[in-house]
């Protein structure tokens, strides 16, 4: 095995808080290819009723193991952000199981790598989600440590490690990077509203509670929130959020959202979700509106707008398809539920 290959194999979890917070471990590594598995977990719950696993967490299965197979296909150690996410959902998925991802960067140019990837549960040859992802190479580092010529896998490893750690202990839950630049940025344009709450009750979806996504109500454009925890880190250098924590938030505004307009009339079932990333997201609180395009007799269009400091300066925009059963769940009628995958 290549340095290179050995660095990722041993350090790509260590030196990303959210891989680390959720458990993801690399199973392998070979040029332009890698793996991982998500372990089985209660947090991952996002339809109790019916026991399905939330989409974000597949979502960011994916994420990671795209960028692992991005890293496995340079010849050196260089940064890379993903461009644009997209996600097909093929059959329901159980968080009460593994989820084991392959990935693989088929295209590499000079500023662009294109990835696929297939995530699987238990033994079913058919994957559970398919991605395909485009990712920027040469972005920037932020305070990523400088590695001396000659310096071997293992001595890589504890160096970024160490460093990642120390970045990661420098946050704080809630902080906000550059406090005064953004107060003045928010004054000067967008404060976000006063009042919120939380967007289910506790317990009620797992997955929710996971990510601490609460709500400023609105019968019409409800503005969701994610308050900014540590664990939700995956590059500690710049900082910035990890791209599947910015998607899952964006899958669970949509569906929350296409809940309420639907008034519990339908239960809406993951197709797809494809996301832009336009800004790294800072490590602060991250908001998102959602707008219903199109709600047909079976299929419904949600377009989703996250931003931080003001809404003129997004940090990603999404689309969301959903396939639409003619039978309300037992859940949707006292809460509007979390769903995905399930066609």
């Amino acid at each position: 095995m290549s340095d290179i290959l050995e660095f990722l194999r041993t350090t790509f979890v260590q030196r990303t808080p959210h891989m680390q917070a959720t458990g993801m471990r690399v199973t392998g590594v070979t040029p332009s290819r890698g793996s991982m598995a998500l372990p089985a977990s209660p947090h991952w719950m996002g339809d109790p009723a019916r026991g399905l696993m939330h989409p974000g967490a597949i979502t960011a299965l994916a994420d990671s193991c795209c960028g692992l197979a991005v890293g496995a296909a340079l010849e050196r150690d260089i940064t890379y952000a993903t461009l644009d996410l997209r996600m097909d959902y093929l059959r329901p998925a159980s968080p009460l199981q593994e989820v084991r991802c392959d990935a693989h960067c088929y295209r590499l140019t000079g500023s662009i790598a294109f990835v696929r990837a297939e995530a699987r549960q238990g033994d079913a040859d058919e994957p559970v989600a398919t991605a395909q992802a485009a990712f920027m190479l040469s972005t920037p580092s932020g305070g990523r440590p400088k590695l001396a010529a000659g310096t071997s896998a293992s001595q890589a490893s504890e160096t970024f490690t160490a460093a990642a750690s120390a970045a990661v202990a420098a946050l704080a839950p809630g902080q906000a990077a550059g406090a005064g630049g953004a107060g003045a940025e928010r004054a000067a344009g967008w404060s976000a509203p006063q009042a919120s709450e939380a967007a289910m009750p506790a317990g009620a979806i797992p997955y929710l509670d996971y990510l601490g996504i609460r709500v400023a109500p609105d019968p019409q454009r409800p503005l969701f929130r994610m308050p900014f925890d540590p664990k939700m880190i995956g590059n500690p250098f710049l900082p910035a959020l990890h791209g599947g924590v910015v998607a899952g938030f964006a899958e669970t505004a949509a569906i929350l959202h296409l809940n309420q307009t639907l008034a519990g009339a339908k239960l809406p079932k993951g197709i797809d979700f494809s996301l832009d990333y336009l800004r790294a997201g800072r490590p602060e609180e991250t908001f998102a509106s959602c707008e219903v395009v199109r709600v047909g007799a079976r299929v419904a269009l949600v377009h989703v707008r996250l931003w931080q400091r003001n809404p003129a300066q997004p940090i990603a925009v999404a689309r969301a398809q959903f396939l639409l059963a003619p039978e309300p769940a037992a859940v949707l009628a006292s809460a509007p539920a979390v769903t995905g995958g399930q066609h």
